[in-house]
């Protein structure tokens, strides 16, 4: 089995209040540095040697990370309760179409040591 790993960071901000009772931490608007991380698997390489060309990876993710980078990620379709959980499948759904031997997703924030995988 092969595996490769593509991270990338955005900041974000988002709000936790329907999840969370009434002064909670994360009842208020506040932000984060994210990290996620795309594991891509294969059983065998392909003819030019690889699971994925990083190129297409790097690409695939970019696109992923200016739609979340700076933005606040209730107001984003599929996000608008944006637990690690739920952007850990949206990151994820995102980047199948591109990369079909997407294996899964983690997205943490890692100034509070919290990570989320996603493997459908």
């Amino acid at each position: 089995m092969y595996e490769q790993s593509y991270s990338f960071g955005f900041e974000a901000a988002h709000e936790l209040g329907a999840n969370v009772a009434p002064g909670h931490d994360y009842s208020h608007i506040h932000g984060h540095s994210f990290r996620a991380t795309a594991v891509l698997r294969a059983e065998t390489l392909g003819e030019q040697g690889w699971v994925t060309d990083f190129a297409e990876v790097r690409a695939a993710c970019e696109a992923v990370r200016e739609r979340l980078d700076h933005r606040f990620l209730n107001k984003i379709e599929g996000l608008e309760r944006p637990t690690l959980e739920v952007l850990a499948a949206w990151v994820f759904d995102h980047l199948k179409a591109r990369l079909p031997a997407l294996a899964e997703v983690e997205v943490a924030r890692p100034t509070l040591h919290e990570a989320v995988r996603y493997r459908p």
